[in-house]
């Protein structure tokens, strides 16, 4: 894994400015620690992915992270809904990273507008803690729908809300606390139909 630069001042300042035009849908003024994104980056197994969805990448450093982790022939579609911080993962140079200007809600027809497979994993930042219940469900729905059988779901979140709306069809199989991140981050990992967190066989 290739060490990510890290957020400059220009997007700390963006995220910042994110944040106050709309604190609920940023949720952070922080970007993540390098800590968090290796947590991140082992929970998604970007190693073995071929495409990776990365909802909510803000300034790009979770998104430069996972570039740095994932295999030459990988494709990371990245959705982001301000566009000022759209603006700054367009500057990232990768032939593999789609940066797309639009809402989770509409994933399903983002990959189909790109002509992109199912993908392995779907990696989320969004704060689902403060966002409206019926827009999480309906985020956390298309998540499942779109994943493939085995297909995994990672968030890391602040708070644990993310639990509660998750649809059966998503079994929780980890869960870590990086408390290196300012504020601390839980992060979350499921399996589409897959096995429960200490199950065998």
């Amino acid at each position: 894994m290739t060490t990510a630069p890290r957020p400059s001042l220009d997007d700390r300042v963006a995220l910042l400015r994110a944040f106050l035009r709309s604190p609920l849908r940023v949720g952070t003024v922080v970007p993540s620690s390098r800590f968090l994104e290796r947590r991140i980056v082992e929970l998604g197994a970007v190693g073995d992915a071929t495409l990776i969805v990365e909802l909510g990448p803000g300034t790009g450093s979770t998104t430069r992270a996972i570039l740095g982790a994932m295999p030459r022939h990988a494709r990371l579609l990245c959705i982001e809904i301000d566009p000022q911080l759209h603006g700054l993962l367009r500057r990232i140079e990768d032939r593999r990273l789609i940066a797309h200007l639009g809402s989770a809600e509409q994933l399903r027809e983002i990959l189909a507008l790109h002509r992109l497979p199912a993908p392995d994993v779907v990696i989320s930042g969004i704060p689902f803690s403060t966002m409206e219940r019926t827009v999480a469900r309906r985020i956390l729905d298309t998540i499942q729908a779109v994943l493939p059988h085995g297909g995994h779901f990672v968030a890391y979140q602040i708070r644990n809300r993310v639990t509660q709306l998750c649809s059966p069809g998503l079994e929780l199989t980890r869960v870590e606390l990086e408390l290196l991140n300012v504020p601390p981050h839980r992060v979350f990992q499921w399996e589409k139909n897959g096995a429960r967190a200490g199950d065998t066989g």
